[in-house]
């Protein structure tokens, strides 16, 4: 799980770094400024977690379910939070609509927001 938690955060990292660079280029000539926005707040969050993946593999062992669990959720969280945004931001763009995508942005985001809450009781119950 440790190597898994590794490899996510620096694929997060590098894939936020692209869109990042994508979005400011390419995209801030075809999308409405409030698209780009979002776009932007799904690379943001990308990032963050691709920090957090790092940060995490480093110190967890990954020996118990929580530790395990405090991973998969940032991971699968971030999946959805920020694939989410950018097909959502994109959709008039493809000319899709994916609206039904709009659930699925905050499911993402409580998923990442619980990984986040078992790091701060982990912390607390490891004393670190």
């Amino acid at each position: 799980m440790k190597t898994i938690t590794l490899v996510f955060g620096a694929v997060y990292g590098m894939v936020s770094v692209i869109l990042g660079a994508f979005g400011a280029h390419a995209l801030k000539k075809i999308l409405a400024v409030e698209r780009l926005e979002s776009f932007e707040t799904g690379v943001r969050y990308q990032m963050y977690a691709a920090f957090f993946l790092l940060i995490i593999g480093y110190i967890l062992k990954f020996e118990t379910s929580a530790e395990k669990w405090t991973s998969i959720l940032m991971i699968a969280g971030t999946l959805l939070f920020s694939v989410s945004i950018y097909f959502l931001s994109m959709q008039d763009y493809l000319g899709m609509n994916l609206k039904f995508l709009g659930p699925i942005t905050p499911l993402g985001g409580l998923m990442m927001i619980l990984s986040w809450g078992m790091l701060i009781f982990y912390f607390a119950k490891n004393r670190i």
